[in-house]
């Protein structure tokens, strides 16, 4: 379960108003798109939604506990935020390895599981340093699902991909929104947004608009 309720949350940075009065609400099983121009806030709304930014008005409700509150981050959550940070000389198995050992939720058997899902070879060699952008993003993703969180933040999770991997991220997506996660992602592409989303909350200069 991973309900959420955005009540006018806004946020300042050196005097000026980055996020203003942003509110909605999302449920199990819902994929909420967040749509808008490069600096019109989609970034840091995920910032704030995700424990890493404290909002400077409002709240952000997370199954009736109130985040920066009651909870410092929330409970059961996979991110990808910006541009991942890997091993560059590890592998990709070894790089989740090494991430999975921090909560040791998962095991070995789960962590191929995902790299597969994100259309990945677990038992490839090659390091990171020599993977494609379109490789690294699959990697972000398997390391976002792979400790099968409630809820998804996802900033820009089709960027590099080429069309097939569009195609199974798509799919991948839905097929954890069928199983009751709640998604929140951005992305510039209209289709995605069509194909892929509940909710479209387009953000202008950090306000919501329509």
């Amino acid at each position: 379960m991973s309900e959420i309720e955005v009540n006018r949350v806004s946020l300042q940075m050196n005097k000026v108003w980055i996020l203003k009065d942003i509110s909605f609400s999302a449920k199990d099983g819902m994929i909420i798109g967040l749509v808008g121009r490069n600096g019109s806030g989609k970034t840091m709304l995920m910032k704030c939604l995700s424990g890493y930014i404290k909002p400077d008005g409002g709240n952000i409700i997370i199954d009736g506990r109130e985040l920066y509150k009651d909870i410092e981050f929330p409970p059961s959550m996979g991110l990808i935020l910006e541009t991942p940070s890997f091993v560059p000389y590890y592998s990709g198995m070894k790089n989740l390895q090494l991430l999975a050992s921090l909560q040791k939720k998962i095991d070995k058997d789960r962590i191929r599981h995902c790299m597969e899902l994100a259309g990945l070879q677990p038992d490839s060699k090659r390091p990171v340093k020599k993977y494609s952008l379109g490789m690294r993003q699959r990697l972000a993703i398997a390391q976002a699902i792979m400790e099968e969180p409630q809820l998804l933040i996802l900033d820009e999770p089709l960027n590099s991909l080429d069309e097939e991997g569009v195609e199974d991220i798509r799919s991948l997506l839905l097929d954890m929104k069928s199983k009751g996660k709640t998604i929140i992602l951005s992305s510039h592409n209209k289709e995605d947004i069509h194909l892929l989303c509940d909710i479209v909350i387009r953000l202008k200069h950090g306000e919501m608009c329509s």
